[in-house]
């Protein structure tokens, strides 16, 4: 109780900030906020890739628009985000992009490096995309955590949310599927075209070791077959994005209350 309270104090008392934006700050009001006021920044990651009939910048739209939504919930500031990324298999795709796993790993690392360096406690990293970006991440997290003594968690939204899918739409979601559609359409609906929609755009993905196709066949790809083709409501679209809000900002404060009750790396 004491450290939730600590937590909802420090969020009153940089309510009256204009901004929770990092790139927004000027170095006094920064030199003001951190760490004597705030220790935990949100770090938003993502790519560029095809999404159905969603933006090719739906990976990093989404950590943006739930990071906004989090940190005053948490205490924290938000990060400009990390926008290009390791793709995989859509990187075919019109307008689609890929870094090399060895300039993202020193990027990215160099980033979090940064964070810890201009006194954040805990780092939090938004992920927006899958595939091998997640394990990376991981891993990165864990050695800037290390060599600078502080502390990171890395959430990948939609993964970690997956009950949240399964609960407001009744079904798995997919890269695309209803459930990432949704979120989109919660955030920006004018980036959502169904117009240009057909079930033609979706794809389950195959099972381990049956087959694998360069690029993919398809730009949504469902986890399970017959589930997660995109219906395009709005009323969901908006309690699917609410409820992935409250999970993630429960998990942050859950964690942070831990790690400040074992008193590691204080």
């Amino acid at each position: 109780m004491r450290v939730i309270g600590i937590l909802l104090g420090l969020t009153a008392t940089v309510a009256a900030q204009s901004t929770r934006e990092l790139a927004e700050l000027n170095w006094m009001e920064f030199r003001e906020l951190v760490p004597a006021k705030i220790q935990t920044v949100l770090l938003p990651t993502g790519t560029l890739e095809a999404h159905g009939v969603i933006n090719n910048g739906a990976d990093m739209l989404a950590p943006v628009a739930l990071a906004r939504a989090v940190a005053p919930r948490v205490n924290a500031l938000v990060a400009p985000v990390v926008p290009y990324g390791v793709t995989g298999s859509l990187d075919a795709y019109a307008g689609g992009f890929s870094i090399s796993e060895a300039a993202y790993r020193a990027y990215v690392g160099d980033v979090l490096a940064g964070l810890a360096r201009n006194g954040f406690r805990n780092i939090i990293v938004l992920n927006g995309h899958g595939g091998p970006q997640t394990a990376i991440l991981n891993g990165l997290a864990e050695q800037v955590g290390r060599e600078r003594r502080v502390r990171t968690l890395v959430v990948n939204w939609w993964s970690y949310c997956s009950d949240v899918t399964l609960r407001i739409f009744g079904e798995d979601g997919g890269h695309a599927g209803w459930n990432e559609t949704a979120m989109i359409q919660a955030i920006d609906p004018r980036l959502v075209h169904p117009e240009r929609y057909s079930e033609r755009l979706a794809l389950p993905r195959p099972a381990e070791a049956t087959w694998s196709a360069y690029p993919f066949p398809a730009p949504i790809i469902l986890y399970k077959p017959g589930e997660g083709y995109p219906r395009f409501d709005q009323a969901k679209a908006k309690a699917y994005f609410d409820a992935v809000v409250e999970k993630l900002t429960a998990l942050v404060r859950d964690v942070i209350e831990r790690w400040e009750q074992a008193g590691v790396l204080r």
